[in-house]
């Protein structure tokens, strides 16, 4: 067999036949490069009907990202996945605060998670406009919900994918109740991947993207911290 063995070929590739297998079902023009991009990273056609977009979500997440956003993810491994050269490009920044020692020390304090913490931390260092973005801790979506509730700083945007059991599908259930833009992956799936794969649809809508191996722009793997 002649394999493909060309990065960029095997993604033009890749992409073709997930044309092909969604057929002639009619998707959103904006939304459809960001379910495509999480189904290439997943191979996982469930996406098709899991994940939702808030009203204007896709438009209102391009402009939040040419305002300079700061993304701010639950784990080094959904940061891990975002392309850098497309979010310099854009003049944003990704960080992840679960490693802070600081964080660590107020979430032992507090008996609550350190992705819990995380949020208020991530608040209390940047005024810039924040996408928040939870690919494995649900404990962190919990927490935006009721800071929304209770007239607290609210995020730019929230992308909810935990990937789980437990305050899985609830933690997005309250999201989704809320006014703040969002995209969700609806049910118990998600994950780093997921996140960093929306991110980078999101980016690559507003950026030229440089040829790169798709291996480094979409993480095929993931990891659990609740």
């Amino acid at each position: 067999m002649n394999y493909i063995k060309n990065p960029k070929d095997i993604e033009t590739k890749s992409f073709e036949i997930i044309e092909e297998l969604i057929g002639e079902r009619s998707l959103d023009p904006l939304q459809a490069p960001i379910i495509k991009r999480v189904i290439h990273t997943t191979a996982d056609f469930e996406y098709l009907d899991q994940l939702v977009f808030s009203n204007e979500a896709v438009e209102k997440a391009h402009a939040i990202l040419k305002k300079g956003a700061v993304i701010v993810t639950d784990t080094s491994m959904a940061l891990a996945g975002i392309n850098k050269k497309a979010l310099a490009k854009a003049g944003c920044q990704g960080v992840c605060f679960i490693g802070s020692e600081e964080v660590a020390n107020l979430a032992k304090k507090n008996q609550t998670t350190r992705s819990a913490t995380a949020v208020h931390y991530a608040f209390e260092q940047t005024e810039q406009p924040i996408i928040f973005v939870c690919g494995n801790a649900p404990t962190a979506l919990i927490e935006l919900y009721e800071l929304i509730q209770t007239g607290g700083r609210r995020p730019e945007l929230i992308i909810g994918v935990p990937v789980g059991f437990v305050n899985v599908v609830e933690s997005k259930e309250l999201i989704l109740s809320t006014d703040v833009p969002h995209i969700i992956a609806k049910g118990r799936k998600g994950g780093s991947n997921v996140a960093a794969a929306i991110c980078n649809a999101l980016l690559y809508q507003i950026v030229a993207r440089e040829d790169e191996s798709p291996l480094k722009d979409d993480i095929n793997q993931g990891s659990s911290q609740h």
